[in-house]
């Protein structure tokens, strides 16, 4: 478990980096660029990835693509939502996005939809609209629904992607590795068209930025899979620590280290996404 409680410590850490970010001066851009050069190395060195396995499995290639820009574009939004709706409420949203990845699931890949998952399917879209309910209060405000919205409907397509990637016969890592190069190449392409239009000029502060914000989202992956990998045989129990830790840390960082202001309908909402996963790891 100390595996997990790692990659739980280092999901809110990425969230608590990206809430600091504005108030540093970084530019995002440039640092989730940098940050896909550190992970794209830590796959190679610490995963074993290899170029040749990504280009070997072909049928991967759609999904892959795919995941090389829905990864970048959903770590910016990401970064507005800490900075617009808050870290609770974002990492919420981005552990119930599962439950996207569940309903396509049943949809698209022919999985069967049983009783239990329904249940889980359907308190878990009550919670989501509970945690981002809030009283508007001016535009701004009133605007801050759109992001996390944004992080639970991006991470459960980011889900579905990964999961097409291993269907294709490509394995985890290298389809993380595959993902992450596409998501370099993509990102480092808009920064510098950035910095050359004077929009934003490529600084050491957004690239050490970067390198920390890096080294955070890989070690959270990594130790999330040594978690599996340690408990083989109850991935229910990894899959339930993991989601409830961040739901809880996560509400612990964001009300407590940030005073992020909840109502009782956000911290009934908390309640519930607890419980929808509480449900879909019930045996």
């Amino acid at each position: 478990m100390v595996y997990i409680f790692l990659a739980v410590l280092f999901s809110v850490a990425v969230s608590v980096l990206l809430k600091l970010a504005r108030r540093a001066g970084i530019d995002i851009v440039q640092a989730v660029a940098t940050n896909y050069v550190v992970a794209s190395l830590l796959a190679w060195q610490l995963l074993g990835a290899t170029p040749q396995a990504v280009l070997a499995a072909k049928a991967t290639w759609p999904p892959l693509i795919a995941l090389g820009i829905l990864l970048p574009a959903i770590f910016v939004v990401l970064a507005h939502s800490v900075r617009m709706a808050g870290i609770v409420r974002t990492d919420v949203a981005q552990r119930l996005s599962l439950f996207v990845s569940l309903f396509a699931a049943f949809v698209f890949l022919g999985d069967v939809l049983t009783g239990q998952k329904a249940l889980g399917i359907g308190i878990a879209l009550v919670a989501v609209l509970c945690v981002l309910w809030r009283k508007p209060k001016g535009k701004a405000e009133a605007g801050s629904w759109w992001a996390p919205l944004l992080v639970f409907a991006g991470f459960g397509a980011i889900d579905i992607c990964f999961k097409l990637v291993a269907k294709a016969g490509a394995s985890f890592a290298a389809g993380l590795f595959g993902s992450f190069l596409i998501a370099l190449v993509l990102c480092w392409i808009v920064a510098l068209v950035r910095a050359a239009s004077g929009k934003a000029a490529i600084t050491v502060r957004s690239i050490g930025f970067g390198v920390l914000l890096g080294a955070f989202n890989f070690a959270n992956i990594l130790f999330y899979v040594r978690g599996h990998q340690m408990l083989p045989n109850d991935p229910s129990l990894v899959f339930a620590s993991m989601n409830v830790g961040v739901v809880v840390l996560g509400t612990l960082a964001g009300a407590v280290g940030f005073r992020e202001k909840l109502s009782l309908v956000n911290w009934a909402g908390i309640a519930l996404a607890i419980a929808a996963i509480a449900v879909m790891t019930a045996r």
